[in-house]
């Protein structure tokens, strides 16, 4: 049986001491845990789930990863974008029936015990639906559930003329989980280690040769050429492509109209991405800054590198921009993606012939 006292030593053993609110999360999560699940199938009991949210950084997903490591049974963790994706196709083969989302939620959740949710948010009303219908299922189906988000639940879904409609799961959630605020003051993914040999360049003039050297480090000078890569079933020019790494301007990825579904293909297929180009004055454009946020959120979910060429700093050109949901916690991602703390460094190291 998982106790508080194994998770504290498990984020001590990462040089992490839970604050008060990591402590009553993880008291929370034990709590949860440790409530019988689908024998309780049919009974209304109040605890299904633990909703832990608060501003970026502020060790949610830490904390309940840890968790989720040490958890026994049958688990599963996704990321929201994932989610959408895989349920999406789900429906689409799904037969005709009077409750084809439950059925497909149903089977989506056979056999899972604990379902942590990573990143929830709820901006679009389609979504909402989908969203509120599906986790009214999982608590019927006794699955206990973890959500993290950046935002309480009464801020999801805040446009006022849809908000009404997803109130019910929102009082759905605040009956059935417990509510977890986060509000340490500490920003984990600022870290005060040493950064990692850069990996962000700019002016675009000198970030030639650097892209240039980190791609050859990881692919050989052989793939080294521009061509076209299938990506979701459409075209991407790349500059080049190789087993593990791809090299791709700015404006293929995010000022064309991609989606989720591409930037998740892309962290299927590739480990290193490489996005050159990027101007400042095309973040202006809410769209483009709405797709580099799913970019980012993605390949951050994967722990896949990532390497930035900018007119000006990247953090310079996002700065006091507004028009894109959730763009707080791509400025905090980006940071630690720069650090030596971020796993993919560990796991893929790179030797570059000299920094810039």
């Amino acid at each position: 049986m998982l106790d508080d006292a194994q998770v504290v030593t498990s984020l001590r053993s990462s040089g992490i001491e839970p604050d008060a609110s990591q402590r009553r999360a993880i008291e929370a999560l034990c709590m949860l845990l440790v409530t019988p699940g689908r024998r309780w199938l049919g009974a209304l009991h109040r605890l299904h789930g633990v909703y832990c949210y608060g501003l970026p950084g502020r060790g949610k997903s830490m904390v309940v990863d840890a968790v989720f490591q040490l958890a026994p049974g049958s688990k599963r963790r996704i990321h929201f974008h994932e989610f959408l994706r895989d349920i999406h196709c789900r429906l689409v083969k799904a037969p005709r029936s009077s409750d084809r989302l439950a059925d497909v939620a149903k089977a989506w959740l056979h056999g899972v015990d604990l379902l942590c949710f990573d990143e929830f948010h709820v901006h679009d009303i389609a979504d909402a639906f989908l969203i509120g219908r599906f986790l009214t299922t999982a608590v019927a189906e006794g699955v206990r559930i973890v959500l993290t988000s950046n935002y309480a639940p009464d801020d999801l879904l805040p446009n006022r003329e849809y908000h009404a409609r997803f109130a019910p799961t929102i009082d759905m959630i605040k009956r059935h989980f417990t509510i977890v605020h986060f509000d340490g003051p500490r920003d984990y993914r600022f870290s005060e280690a040493d950064t990692a040999q850069p990996r962000f360049f700019s002016p675009l003039a000198l970030a030639r040769e650097p892209l240039r050297a980190i791609f050859v480090a990881r692919e050989g000078e052989a793939v080294l050429q521009p061509g076209v890569v299938e990506l979701a079933g459409r075209p991407l020019p790349v500059s080049a492509a190789g087993e593990s790494t791809v090299w791709v301007d700015f404006d293929v990825l995010c000022m064309a109209q991609r989606s989720h579904v591409d930037y998740l293909a892309m962290a299927d297929r590739w480990r290193w991405v490489i996005i050159d180009n990027v101007h400042a004055t095309a973040l202006a454009n809410p769209d483009t800054l709405q797709r580099l946020v799913w970019l980012i959120d993605i390949l951050y979910d994967r722990k896949c590198g990532v390497c930035i060429a900018s007119d000006i700093a990247i953090s310079d050109a996002l700065n006091g921009l507004e028009g894109a949901h959730d763009l707080s916690r791509t400025v905090s991602r980006l940071a630690e993606m720069q650090s030596r703390a971020y796993a993919c460094f560990t796991e893929n190291p790179l030797i570059i012939a000299q920094e810039n």
